[in-house]
């Protein structure tokens, strides 16, 4: 691949042009691939194809003409030991590698979680003085009682509503 110059890109361009190492993408391709052999490596049809691949490696190195063996039945399947120690040593690396990619999901996760927490906190203060300040400018607003009171008190002064009021014209 030949070395591209990030000045005569522009600003268009992707960053990971420019040949120097690897991009996020590849680092995330190969997180993603841990993460599906973690997972793969945690069912139940893994676990049974490698106990069927082991019986049938044993089967052939012990029931079929030993001109067809390929490993040796009296050095107790040293191809065999090598091929799941192989399999273990990259396994377990690449487990831990899914478990740290988790980690820092959960990482972001809580931090997140906590930055959320913090902005309702804020917006429930927030309401609740507002609903406070609601409250002391009702306390002075009349209500429907006050007002019937009030109007009563103004009929009780005007006098009984049977008496006729005296005209003023002569």
């Amino acid at each position: 691949m030949a070395r591209v110059d990030n000045k005569s890109l522009g600003l268009d361009a992707p960053k990971g042009l420019s040949g120097r190492g690897r991009t996020r993408r590849d680092s995330d391709r190969f997180g993603r691939f841990t993460e599906w052999i973690a997972r793969a490596m945690g069912t139940p049809f893994f676990l049974l194809a490698l106990t069927a691949f082991c019986v049938v490696w044993i089967a052939w190195n012990s029931l079929m003409p030993s001109w067809l063996h390929f490993d040796s039945v009296e050095n107790g399947f040293t191809a065999l030991t090598l091929v799941l120690s192989l399999q273990a040593s990259y396994a377990a690396p690449l487990i831990l590698l899914a478990q740290n990619r988790q980690d820092d999901r959960d990482r972001v996760q809580i931090e997140q979680d906590r930055q959320r927490a913090e902005r309702n906190l804020a917006d429930t203060e927030y309401l609740a003085r507002e609903v406070v300040a609601l409250r002391l400018a009702l306390r002075d607003v009349p209500t429907k009682d006050f007002i019937r009171q009030e109007l009563r008190a103004l009929l009780d002064e005007l006098g009984p509503a049977d008496e006729p009021v005296a005209d003023a014209a002569p």
